[in-house]
């Protein structure tokens, strides 16, 4: 990484769909090793996740991880940055794990001989050794949220965004899933409309209607951001609840 970079660069971010602004002039500059994005739904949060991942082009402004440009960049951009979306299905491609697994290193550009030996490693590594052939449509959504996240971490990317993936999880299934991402040494974005789950964060950016409402400590931007939904969800007026 360039001196003076910091891991996450937004400047003047902003993007649009058929003329409609989605995003307005998001700019972050961050190290944080546990970075939360907070908003109600429709507040542009999961597209900020996208852009941040590179899988969207901005309108406007930059975006860098690592150094890279994450959307002009895709080889870079697969080692500096990670996405773990909601639903694994939206993110699978491949029938078996093993093939899963190997599709970002190929990607990366690894030999077959390189990404063959880290697909076992990664497995080895949970414990899943015997899940290399196994068909992903037997698995639960539990566990095949596993493998999307053994696919990204086998890739080693600097960052690991978080669009809500514990959603429709378990409890037991989700504390796991917690357990290996706090053990792991890679930055979290973690995208939430739950303050309460970013308790301990290190910084936080609130995002309304597209734009930067606050960003700060996380346990002030979480507090904020709590108090300001409650009041809004104490009105009787639902035009003032929509998004």
């Amino acid at each position: 990484m360039p001196t003076n970079t910091r891991l996450i660069e937004l400047n003047a971010v902003d993007f649009a769909i058929d003329g409609k602004d989605v995003l307005r002039g998001i700019s972050l500059s961050s190290d944080a090793h546990r970075l939360a994005v907070v908003g109600r739904n429709g507040s542009g949060k999961s597209t900020l996740a996208r852009v941040i991942a590179g899988l969207q082009t901005t309108s406007g402004g930059s975006v860098r991880v690592d150094g890279v440009d994450v959307a002009r960049d895709r080889r870079g951009a697969l080692g500096a940055v990670g996405i773990l979306f909601q639903n694994p299905d939206h993110q699978i491609i491949f029938p078996t794990v093993g093939e899963e697994l190997a599709f970002g290193l190929t990607q990366m550009g690894l030999t077959k001989q390189e990404v063959g030996d880290r697909v076992r490693q990664t497995l080895e590594r949970f414990g899943k050794a015997e899940w290399h052939d196994a068909a992903i449509y037997q698995l639960s959504q539990g566990q095949r949220q596993l493998v999307c996240l053994m696919a990204i971490l086998g890739m080693a990317p600097k960052v690991i965004i978080l669009d809500e993936p514990f959603a429709g999880l378990d409890i037991p299934t989700a504390m796991h899933l917690t357990r290996v991402l706090d053990g792991s040494d890679a930055a979290l974005v973690h995208i939430t409309h739950d303050p309460r789950m970013i308790i301990g964060y290190d910084h936080a950016v609130w995002i309304e209607a597209g734009a930067v409402e606050m960003q700060g400590p996380a346990a002030q931007v979480a507090k904020a951001f709590e108090d300001a939904m409650q009041k809004l969800g104490e009105r009787d007026d639902l035009t003032h609840l929509s998004g």
